[in-house]
């Protein structure tokens, strides 16, 4: 014979920040791989590196997409960290709006600078 004793929560469906979770480590370790990988190419590149070399790093279309999958992992990584802070500090909920569409305004501007920086090479 089972009894119940307490509080029981009804889960309906939400993932309670597991998403998001998964997103900010799988987006680190793809920022960290990512880095590694351009560390690697600086280091083992011959002589001065000037915009030629670094044009030249990224000239592939293999390396092209795989900064475009960064800056897009950057940035969701970005979202779910500030949308966290603002969470945590934003108390009134109008502040909290606010600073949030700041924050989508500034993440979509800084990811179209990248992304024009990146069409440039």
């Amino acid at each position: 014979m089972s009894a119940t004793y307490g509080y029981k929560r009804t889960v309906v469906g939400a993932h309670y920040g597991w998403r998001d979770f998964l997103v900010q480590r799988i987006s680190a370790v793809l920022m960290a791989v990512f880095t590694l990988l351009v560390l690697v190419q600086v280091l083992f590149t011959k002589g001065p590196i000037g915009y030629d070399v670094w044009a030249g790093i990224f000239a592939a279309q293999w390396m092209k997409a795989l900064t475009f999958a960064v800056i897009v992992a950057l940035l969701w990584h970005a979202w779910i960290g500030m949308c966290s802070i603002w969470y945590d500090y934003g108390k009134p909920a109008g502040l909290r709006l606010l600073l949030q569409a700041a924050t989508i305004v500034w993440l979509v501007a800084c990811g179209g600078w990248a992304v024009q920086v990146l069409w440039r090479l």
